[in-house]
């Protein structure tokens, strides 16, 4: 869904012995020596003393029964809460992974019951977001609009679950959610590109096997650093398992990295990020009357045209761009970002995010959000050229993570006493170190899939007010997928009016459902 930063506080106890020790205390044997008194007391001492074994490693599952209403109808469904542990070939256990399913009762052919399994991202964070904002049986209540309401935070049924169309699995990779790695094993073995989807690839296979979905229609869906998970899944499950999907679903997506790095040397991700700082400014009233009066789509069209076309030309003249030309390119990039001619020129041209984020509401003391820039916030002072945190974030931990928490326990009947990560620092570093010395880029994997599985679908859905995955770097990115037309043919593209997580509003998740439960049934190829 969103990139995190986790802190994590070390409290480190002391304490002191007071009194000297046993042995010293004896007198010394004949033919002894103290030394020997000592090693002989600290022989009995450590007997006394019981040996820490730690816990076998187990899987935990929790099967319960509900009823929902979905699209109008109500719904039975078995919730399946708990662990699955994946193991070396030998049977040595390495992790533990943490899973909700949901599956519908009353289905006679299972083989015909699609199934997807769906992630987050972070890296670094639970299913918690597509499973309790989007896709699953109950969801967080929020406001029409997406704001949080006031604590205490409540559940409500999801009418628009997708229960009603496929079965649901959600994972929460290891060291996120109630997921750990074994005692014994280093965690750090699961925190890389590879190898996060290498272990989420064998609970995917693992579930399959043990559940006998292996003739099910399969789809994935990923959101966020979960969209890169998913392309290079999509890749791997083939290569490895032999296991084909239906379908890919990309919620808020980022395969390509150098699309989002504001580096100095890489001019890629301005023009790319211009599109969502126009829909930015058109939201929050800020361009000029003939702009403001145009819809949103309207205005991020114009503002493709110009990023594509002359201000792509623009940057890549670098210094040699003339004064008259520089001046120009400035006021164009002014009128679409709401921005000041001079604060885009001070930028060179070159405006980052968080200048954004920062500079549009400056004069009212306001920040705007980055994984959704409908929100506003307020920093400790108006001066700052980061945000102090960010509002959209800052509205959704809180009632995610309470609801989230109450409910495993209370609905779903799973008991754990660790902490359910919801965002984790503890999985970094991130490994990237087969790309080191270039920008991450698993696009090529996706492409790989679809070459090698011609029925493949994509389904890719954007939120006009995302600063963390902005629309026009997506729809870059699979322009340059592959150059065989049966590509594009194949990937469908959806928009909504919200941010990285557009299912928040209400309109969009009604949306969103739609649109994927097409694009289910599209291809889940059962009679």
């Amino acid at each position: 869904m969103k990139r995190t930063v986790g802190f994590v506080g070390l409290c480190c106890l002391f304490g002191w012995a007071a009194s000297a020790p046993a042995w010293a205390q004896r007198p010394q044997r004949p033919g002894g020596d103290v030394q020997g008194m000592r090693e002989e007391g600290a022989d009995k001492s450590k007997s006394n003393v019981p040996k820490y074994e730690p816990p076998k490693p187990e899987e935990k599952q929790v099967t319960t029964h509900h009823k929902a209403v979905i699209g109008g109808k109500e719904i039975a469904y078995t919730a399946t809460a708990g662990t699955l542990l994946l193991k070396e070939e030998d049977g040595k256990p390495k992790a533990s992974v943490f899973f909700v399913a949901y599956t519908r009762d009353g289905v006679q052919e299972v083989g015909k019951r699609p199934i997807a399994f769906a992630y987050n991202g972070g890296p670094g964070s639970s299913s918690v977001w597509l499973h309790m904002g989007a896709y699953g049986p109950r969801r967080v209540q929020m406001t029409d609009e997406g704001w949080a309401p006031a604590p205490p935070y409540k559940l409500v049924d999801n009418g628009e679950s997708l229960l009603d169309v496929t079965d649901l699995v959600f994972i929460d990779p290891v060291t996120t959610g109630y997921s750990r790695a074994v005692p014994g094993e280093d965690d750090q073995q699961f925190h890389g590109i590879r190898e996060d989807a290498e272990s989420v690839g064998e609970f995917i296979r693992l579930y399959t096997t043990r559940f006998k979905r292996w003739s099910s229609p399969k789809f994935i869906t990923g959101e966020s650093y979960g969209t890169t998970r998913s392309a290079r899944l999509s890749n791997y499950l083939q290569d490895r398992y032999g296991m084909y999907l239906n379908g890919v679903i990309l919620v808020s997506s980022i395969l390509n990295f150098g699309t989002a790095r504001f580096d100095v040397g890489n001019d890629l991700p301005y023009p790319l990020f211009l599109p969502t700082y126009a829909a930015t400014a058109w939201y929050h009233k800020k361009l000029p009357a003939d702009l403001q009066a145009k819809t949103v789509e309207e205005v991020v069209e114009e503002a493709r045209r110009f990023a594509s076309g002359p201000y792509t030309l623009a940057l890549m003249e670098g210094y040699k761009l003339p004064a008259a030309r520089w001046k120009e390119v400035a006021g164009q990039v002014a009128r679409l970002t709401g921005l000041s001619a001079d604060f885009v020129e001070r930028a060179n041209l070159r405006p980052p995010i968080f200048a954004v984020t920062t500079e549009l509401r400056r004069s009212e003391r306001l920040t705007v959000g980055r994984l959704d820039s409908r929100f506003t916030g307020r920093d400790y002072d108006a001066a700052g050229s980061t945000i102090d945190e960010d509002p959209s974030n800052a509205a959704i931990l809180g009632p995610f993570t309470a609801t989230l928490n109450d409910y495993v326990r209370g609905e779903l009947g799973y008991e754990n006493d660790i902490n359910y990560e919801i965002l984790t620092g503890r999985v970094q570093p991130w490994s990237f170190a087969e790309f080191t010395g270039r920008y991450a880029n698993v696009a090529d994997e996706l492409r790989a899939a679809m070459s090698q599985n011609p029925n493949l679908k994509v389904m890719v859905a954007n939120g006009y007010y995302d600063l963390a995955t902005p629309f026009f770097a997506t729809e870059y990115t699979f322009n340059h997928l592959g150059f065989e037309p049966d590509y594009a043919q194949r990937v469908t593209f959806h928009y909504y009016h919200a941010g990285h997580m557009m299912y928040v509003r209400k309109e969009d998740r009604e949306q969103l459902k739609k649109d994927i439960a097409a694009f289910i049934t599209a291809n889940s190829n059962v009679n």
